[in-house]
């Protein structure tokens, strides 16, 4: 019988995320600290919006980009947070969620061959989504040395006459890294200067600590023309589950997303479209309490790190810690199966993020207090126990 399958999918890993995931799912008395999700419900005047349209018919499909309504307020958002003015009509669609728009914006700009720059660590989706698009994953490894920020050196090593894009995954999953306004104007001079165009994933926007806010690099001279900003509803206002996000671009670009998105999806959900409409209507007092409930979570598993002695950058966006545990001579992954198998806690290897992820563990603080008190005080004892301490 002939091979069913593709060659080039079978070359790619699954998630290492979920592995952990479904282990601790069947795991009696587990916490799980690995998954990226808040804890938190859906607002209610999302829930509510939602249930309305329901309630009144509304299950017809929308057009392929979007509502309407939705794409004017996504529009309005991105002039009051970027100072940046979207066409809803020829520059905005909404999507399934972030992961679907970083697909077909690679499969609408790469051709076979193209390069594409990926700071590592980073998200799961962006080495295989350029492998499926016919492109070449070139990585460039972030340190904790620079707060794992993408600099303008590191950049520039990995540029060839074959680079096309350049992903900027800030806020970081899985480090929490945040790129500032500085750092952004050393990255646009080198795309600038070799004509590269950009994917910023800006997912985890709303979620950053302290007094400076996010600063999208579509907000910098000439870049709004050559970047696609990626953005959702999933972490901000905790609709994961609702599968909703958008991309913003030039309509050149997303004219052709728009066409793959067509034929591969139709339509994102309308109930949770119409669900958005109120998320960014209404939404900005959900969101910050969200976030000041984050950042104390933060703030705790910060100070319980420093406790058990265990080095840690400090992280200033998302919802993640990236705390390194090389000094116990283990592997990420060692070190992850041994801590869920002894003490049913799983957290998820820095090796999942990247090679470069080695030596560090991502531990997402988007649970309660309670099971943060919880989880951490078995690490406590688990690295008591690794450093011959009990």
């Amino acid at each position: 019988m002939r091979n069913p399958l593709s060659d080039t999918i079978v070359t790619i890993e699954p998630s290492g995320i979920r592995k952990f995931f479904d282990i601790v799912s069947e795991m009696k008395d587990a916490i799980s600290l690995g998954v990226g999700e808040p804890d938190f419900d859906t607002p209610w005047h999302i829930r509510e919006e939602g249930i309305y349209s329901l309630e009144k018919g509304r299950t017809f499909y929308t057009s392929n980009a979007g509502l309407k309504e939705l794409k004017e307020e996504i529009s309005r958002y991105l002039d009051r947070s970027c100072g940046r003015v979207y066409d809803p009509a020829k520059e905005i669609m909404v999507t399934v969620g972030g992961s679907e728009a970083i697909d077909i914006a690679l499969r609408a700009m790469l051709n076979p061959g193209d390069e594409v720059l990926i700071p590592q660590p980073s998200y799961v989706s962006y080495v295989p989504c350029a492998v499926l698009a016919g492109g070449t994953p070139v990585i460039v490894e972030l340190e904790e040395k620079d707060q794992f920020r993408l600099t303008q050196e590191k950049l520039r090593e990995k540029i060839t006459d074959k680079t096309k894009i350049l992903i900027l995954p800030f806020p970081n999953n899985p480090t929490g890294a945040v790129m500032r306004r500085e750092d952004l104007e050393a990255i646009r001079e080198v795309v600038l200067e070799h004509d590269l165009f950009v994917i910023s994933d800006e997912i985890y926007s709303e979620l950053t600590y302290g007094s400076e806010r996010h600063v999208s690099i579509v907000s910098l001279p000439d870049m709004k023309e050559r970047t696609v900003l990626i953005n959702g509803f999933s972490k901000s206002y905790a609709m994961t589950g609702w599968r909703l996000g958008y991309a913003a671009a030039p309509h050149i670009i997303l004219e052709q997303m728009l066409k793959i998105h067509q034929f591969a999806i139709m339509c994102a959900p309308t109930t949770s479209q119409y669900a958005a409409v109120s998320a960014l209507r209404n939404g900005d007092g959900d969101v910050a309490m969200m976030r000041e409930s984050y950042d104390q979570r933060r703030r705790y598993v910060l100070h319980a790190f420093k406790e058990m002695e265990l080095e840690c950058f400090e992280p200033n966006g998302a919802f993640y810690a990236f705390p390194s545990i090389k000094r116990f001579g283990m592997t990420s992954d060692e070190f992850a199966n041994r801590f869920l198998r002894e003490e049913k806690v799983a957290v998820v290897p820095g090796t999942a993020f990247g090679a470069c992820g080695e030596g560090f563990l991502r531990v997402s603080y988007a649970y309660s207090l309670k099971s943060l008190k919880e989880a951490l005080g078995r690490m406590e004892r688990f690295v008591k126990r690794l450093d011959g301490k009990v």
